[in-house]
């Protein structure tokens, strides 16, 4: 036996036609008046209202570039790195303190939790305030 072969044990049911005359004619089984015996009476869906609710974002937004810095502190660089060596976005990367976002290098920024002992060079990287004045210390 195969799926097309299959058929119901029960009689298929006539589907009532509503409106047309005879036992269901003039309200058609919708009772008398009000929202719900009109015509395009099928209410809003409640996702829909949550969605209007939103607010609406304007103008040309294709390719919007993210200015998302990854964050390092001063302290993990001590840990990390021996005196004199150069911090790049690309050296973070090898030593895993920083991720790729979206596959690409991120742009660095260093912020001044923890101590630095060591005198590191650092390229392509940008600096709190906080974190430029330890530096310039050392």
């Amino acid at each position: 036996m195969q799926l097309h072969q299959l058929k119901p044990k029960h009689q298929r049911k006539n589907k009532k036609r509503v409106g047309r005359g005879g036992k269901r004619g003039t309200y058609s089984g919708r009772g008398n008046k009000g929202q719900l015996s009109r015509a395009g009476n099928s209410l809003q869906p409640l996702v829909k209202q949550y969605i209007k609710k939103y607010p609406k974002l304007r103008g040309y937004r294709f390719n919007v570039i993210n200015k998302e810095f990854e964050i390092v502190n001063l302290g993990e660089l001590d840990k990390n790195f021996k005196e004199g060596e150069v911090v790049t976005p690309s050296s973070l990367l090898e030593k895993g303190l920083v991720a790729k976002i979206k596959g690409k290098r991120p742009k660095i920024k260093i912020l001044a939790k923890g101590k630095l002992t060591k005198k590191l060079e650092f390229k392509n990287c940008s600096f709190s305030k906080k974190a430029q004045e330890e530096i310039s210390k050392l």
